[in-house]
C-alpha cells in the first residue's frame, strides 16, 4: 500500500453572521498532504500525540472518511479484481503492479474491498456490540460479506478464528458477552473479528493503551504472531514509542497533520533528527535505581496550535527550541514548509536543518 499527499479537512458549521458577511468557509486540517509506502509484511507505525491526525489517516485507508484529495493505493487480490467484474466495475488502476486507487472508488462498490482491508479497534469495551454473543459478534461479518453457506460453515469459521486468538476452548467463549470477558479476552475477540474474513491489510488503532500493562506484551506477541503466520500487513497506530520500537519495522512521527520523520525504527529512535523527534524520546520514562529523581529536560515549549489556524512555515516552529540555537534560520522556518529530504538511506526528515544543505 502507499499514500500520495493525503488530506482529510473537516469543514466547521459557519453562524449567520458568518454567511451574511460571506466569510471563507474554515476547515479543521487532520490530515494535511502526508505520503508514505507500507511494504508487503511489515509492520508501519504511525506515531505522535492525541490530535495529531494518526487515526484519521488509519480510518481515511478504510475508507471511514471522506478524503479530500490524495491517492491511496493498494494491490488487491485477484478475488477481489473477479469480483468487481461479475460486478461490471473497473476499478482505477495506477501501477504495472495492479495497485489500485482507493480514493476513486465509489461507496457502493467498497464492500467487497472491505474483506481485505480490517481495523483492530482501540476500544475494547465499545467496540463490541453488548447484546450480542461472541458467537453472533463474529458471525455477523461473515453474514454481512456471504461467507459460509450454512451456520455449521460459519460455525468452523468461528472456531478457528478464536483459536487464532489463543480463546480456547473455543465453546467456552462463544456463548458468553462482552461484559464477561476481561479486557484482553475482548480485544481478543477484536482481533479473531478482523482476522475472520481473511484480510491482507489492517489497521490497528493503538490496540493495547487500554489494556493492563501485564496484558500488553502478551496482545503485541499474539499481533506479530499472526502476521507471520497470516502474512498480515499492519499500519500500527500509537503514541507510544517504547510499543512502536518494539512492534515495527518503520515508524512515521506526525505532528499537526503532517509526517516530519520517517525511516526504520531504530535509526529513527537511536538518531532521531527533527526536533520534535527529539521531544518525543526526551519525554519517554527512563529507569534509573540509582537517582529517583533523575529528570530531564524535554526540547520543546509552548501548546500544539490548532488545526484550524496552522502556523505559517515550519508548523512546528512556534514550538522549537532549535530556532534559539539556530537564529539564521527563523525566517525560513517562519514563512515556508520544509520538503521533506532523505537525510542518510531510508531516514527522511523534514526539517531546515537538513533541507537547506
Amino acid at each position: 500500500m502507499f499514500v500520495r499527499d493525503l488530506k482529510v479537512w473537516f469543514p466547521l458549521r459557519r453562524g449567520l453572521t458568518e454567511i451574511l458577511m460571506r466569510a471563507p468557509p474554515q476547515y479543521v486540517k487532520a490530515v494535511d498532504g502526508i505520503s508514505f509506502d507500507i511494504k508487503q509484511g511489515e509492520v508501519f507505525a504511525l506515531v505522535g500525540e492525541s490530535g495529531c491526525g494518526k487515526t484519521t489517516t488509519g480510518k481515511s485507508l478504510l475508507m471511514l472518511h471522506d478524503i479530500t484529495s490524495g491517492i491511496i493505493g493498494f494491490k488487491p487480490s485477484s478475488d477481489l479484481m473477479d469480483t468487481y467484474s461479475k460486478l461490471g466495475y473497473q476499478p482505477e488502476v495506477l501501477t504495472e503492479y495492479g495497485h489500485i486507487n482507493l480514493a476513486s472508488i465509489p461507496r457502493k462498490f467498497q464492500r467487497p474491498l472491505r474483506r481485505e482491508i480490517q481495523m483492530i479497534w482501540q476500544d475494547p469495551y465499545g467496540s463490541l456490540n453488548p447484546r450480542l454473543t461472541i458467537f453472533e459478534i463474529l458471525e455477523e461479518p461473515l453474514i454481512i460479506h456471504k461467507y459460509g453457506f450454512t451456520r455449521s460453515d460459519r460455525y468452523d469459521m468461528i472456531y478457528r478464528a478464536l483459536e487464532l486468538v489463543k480463546l480456547t476452548p473455543p465453546e467456552d467463549f462463544m456463548n458468553r458477552y462482552p461484559h464477561m470477558l476481561s479486557g484482553g479476552q475482548r480485544q481478543r475477540v477484536v482481533i479473531a473479528r478482523a482476522l475472520i474474513l481473511n484480510p491482507k491489510f489492517i489497521v490497528a488503532d493503538e490496540p493495547v493503551s487500554m489494556l493492563d500493562v501485564s496484558i500488553r506484551a502478551e496482545i503485541l506477541e499474539l499481533l506479530l504472531e499472526l502476521k507471520q503466520k497470516l502474512n498480515l500487513t499492519y499500519l500500527f497506530i500509537t503514541h507510544d514509542l517504547a510499543i512502536a520500537r518494539y512492534i515495527a519495522n518503520r515508524i512515521a512521527i506526525m505532528y499537526l497533520g503532517k509526517i516530519v520523520e520517517m525511516g526504520e525504527t531504530e535509526k529513527v529512535i537511536k538518531n532521531p533528527l527533527h526536533p520534535y523527534t527529539k521531544a518525543l524520546i526526551s519525554a519517554v520514562p527512563e529507569p534509573d535505581p540509582s537517582n529517583r529523581l533523575r529528570f530531564r529536560e524535554v526540547p520543546i515549549k509552548g501548546e500544539v496550535p490548532s488545526a484550524v489556524n496552522i502556523p505559517p512555515g515550519c508548523r512546528f516552529h512556534p514550538r522549537c527550541v532549535a530556532l534559539d540555537e539556530h537564529p539564521e534560520l527563523k525566517d525560513m522556518c517562519t514563512r515556508k514548509e520544509p520538503p521533506m529530504v532523505e537525510v542518510e538511506p531510508g531516514h527522511y526528515v523534514a526539517c531546515w536543518l537538513y533541507a537547506r544543505r
